[in-house]
């Protein structure tokens, strides 16, 4: 039996791959972004659930800081689509959508003891993504589409990065497919349970593989400058300076 923490679990695909990896005998921590979530989680019969809001550093510090016990699996699936409009700014002063999805991935990764596997939970809009190092927080130019885009851009690469850094752990990205949840709307064609299976796989199998992107089990490029191994460096080091945490 593994010890698991699925970011983002209160609801979607990360609730499912909580509850896939339940069914399979591990123990699973889910998380939740705030006091309410986590009661309804409670009342649903879920066991050991943890709070933290990815928009916040504080936060996202204090829910490392409660995880005293190690995981032998952590899915990075926590995600937020941004809506059209003004470019969103949290408490911290920097850009929500790369902070909610990239930033708070890197520093929970930095915080927590190494597990012997990561699954970060991406997207296929990565393929029309771009990490810019002079701009990851959109300050020239911001849309909802390329923000997001980015950010999970910028999470496969900092997925990339830790897998060379730590050849004993395998740290890898996925895209669930398109998927209906909240995010995606009900036009999705695909269910939760579909959406799961990847992370889970991963999660569980007896793959080896690191440093990869998959699509329903299968490895896939969708965007060389994932693989740039100074832009990874960089990444990290922007990271590093922007939370003051070290992989």
């Amino acid at each position: 039996m593994s010890r698991c923490l699925v970011t983002g679990s209160s609801d979607g695909i990360g609730a499912e791959i909580a509850t896939v990896l339940e069914g399979l005998g591990h123990e699973v921590v889910r998380h939740a972004r705030d006091e309410a979530k986590a009661a309804l989680l409670h009342d649903a019969g879920a066991g050991e659930v943890v709070v933290g809001d990815f928009a916040s550093l504080a936060s996202t510090r204090a829910m490392a800081a409660r995880l005293t016990s190690p995981f032998d699996v952590v899915v990075h699936n926590a995600g937020w689509l941004p809506p059209e409009g003004p470019r969103p700014v949290t408490q911290d002063g920097l850009e929500r959508t790369f902070q909610v999805n990239a930033l708070a991935a890197y520093l929970l990764t930095a915080l927590l003891p190494l597990p012997s596997r990561l699954v970060y939970v991406s997207s296929d809009s990565i393929a029309r993504g771009r990490i810019d190092l002079d701009d990851l927080q959109h300050e020239a130019a911001w849309t909802a589409d390329s923000a997001y885009a980015d950010s999970k851009l910028a999470m496969t690469a900092l997925a990339f990065a830790v897998a060379r850094r730590h050849p004993a752990v395998r740290s890898n990205a996925v895209h669930p497919g398109w998927i209906r949840t909240k995010m995606s709307g009900d036009v999705a064609p695909l269910d939760v349970a579909a959406g799961a299976d990847t992370p889970v796989w991963l999660s569980t199998s007896d793959t080896t593989a690191t440093g990869q992107f998959f699509h329903e089990r299968r490895v896939v490029r969708l965007n060389d400058q994932a693989y740039d191994l100074a832009l990874q460096d960089a990444l990290v080091a922007a990271c590093a300076a922007l939370t003051g945490a070290h992989l």
